[in-house]
């Protein structure tokens, strides 16, 4: 079975959209480059850096489903009945729509959480990974602790406000391991293992004083 993965691009200061659900620069280094690159899909090919290109191609090789929450269906119209990325897409949602256009596209509604949307993408993906779309679907996700790993694609923009990547309130205190890092233009893509098992242990704040104290007086002598 392959990974969880919570992923989107995000600004500097956390935010996937604005309050209008716009982007505005995020989507950017999209179209700064050279090099090729799509999500499996060849109507939707974009040129970026070579380093990106080849982040966001092994991304699709290794997707195999994905799960999105019911506001971004809805503002993509679920980009055509086309999954983005993967073989099929899981919407969670409270009610299905009753207008969607596609009928046989791969896409299903699922109205009992979360997690049972994992657990069917992953029945689906097989050994490939199922990607979380980040905010508030993502956020249960990571909370219930689901994810294996997080990747964000980290772009030099403040927003100052709007759709966080993380999502509400309510997102757990988590300690991770250092991200791999892949540099491309206008954007950075941080990899990390969010595996509990995998987790060092949290310092508290009287150890961490102590050493600060014992820092200090160390360099007084």
């Amino acid at each position: 079975m392959g990974k969880v993965v919570l992923e989107a691009t995000v600004s500097i200061d956390g935010f996937i959209a604005d309050l209008d659900d716009q982007v505005g620069p995020l989507f950017d280094w999209y179209a700064i480059g050279t090099a090729k690159a799509d999500y499996g899909d060849d109507q939707r090919v974009f040129s970026t850096s070579a380093a990106s290109a080849q982040y966001v191609e092994q991304g699709a090789a290794d997707t195999g489903a994905c799960v999105i929450g019911r506001r971004l269906f809805d503002l993509t119209n679920g980009w055509g009945g086309r999954p983005a990325a993967g073989d099929a897409v899981f919407v969670v949602t409270h009610r299905p729509p009753d207008d969607w256009p596609f009928p046989d596209a791969p896409f299903s509604f699922v109205t009992d959480g979360v997690a049972s949307a994992i657990r069917q993408a992953q029945n689906v993906a097989g050994d490939r990974d199922v990607s979380v779309m980040a905010g508030d679907v993502g956020n249960q996700a990571l909370r219930d602790g689901l994810i294996d790993e997080i990747r964000l694609d980290l772009v030099p923009v403040v927003l100052g406000g709007g759709r966080r990547f993380f999502g509400g309130d309510g997102s757990p205190t988590l300690m991770l391991d250092d991200p791999r890092i892949i540099e491309g233009d206008r954007v950075t893509h941080l990899v990390y293992n969010a595996r509990r098992d995998l987790r060092p242990a949290s310092t508290s704040n009287a150890e961490i004083e102590a050493a600060l104290r014992e820092a200090g007086s160390g360099t007084a002598r």
